[in-house]
C-alpha cells in the first residue's frame, strides 16, 4: 500500500527533517509519520500549520512504502535525501558532520 510522508529542509541547517506523529520535525525517516489516502485533510493542515512557522521550508509529500518494516522512499531523489551526501563529508582531510536539530528543535549557527 503506498501512504505519503511529509518532509522539507530545516531553515537554518537544510536538514532533511519529517513530520512525526507528534507533529515535530524530526530527522529520522524511519520515525516520520504515515500518511494514507484518507489523511489527505490532515496533511494539508501540516503543510498549512507548517509554512506558517517558516522553520521548514521545500514541504513535498512524498510517496513511501513499507519494506520489512522500514520506511522506503519510492524516488531515488528521496532515498538520497534520506541516507544523506553521496560524496565524502571531509574538509581538510577531517571527516566533519553537518549540523543537527537541538532537541528543543533548533540549530545554532
Amino acid at each position: 500500500m503506498t501512504m505519503e510522508i511529509l518532509t522539507g529542509n530545516e531553515l537554518t541547517s537544510g536538514a532533511t527533517v519529517y513530520l512525526d506523529g507528534q507533529g515535530n520535525w524530526i530527522e529520522d525517516l524511519q520515525a516520520a509519520r504515515l500518511f494514507s489516502k484518507e489523511d489527505k485533510a490532515e496533511l494539508d493542515s501540516a503543510i498549512v500549520a507548517t509554512k506558517g512557522t517558516g522553520r521548514v521550508i521545500s514541504l513535498e509529500a512524498e510517496e513511501v512504502e513499507q519494506v520489512e518494516g522500514r520506511i522506503v522512499p519510492k524516488r531515488l531523489r528521496e532515498r538520497i535525501r534520506a541516507a544523506g551526501p553521496t560524496a565524502p563529508l571531509t574538509l581538510n582531510g577531517q571527516a566533519y558532520d553537518r549540523q543537527h536539530l537541538g532537541e528543543d528543535g533548533h540549530v545554532s549557527i
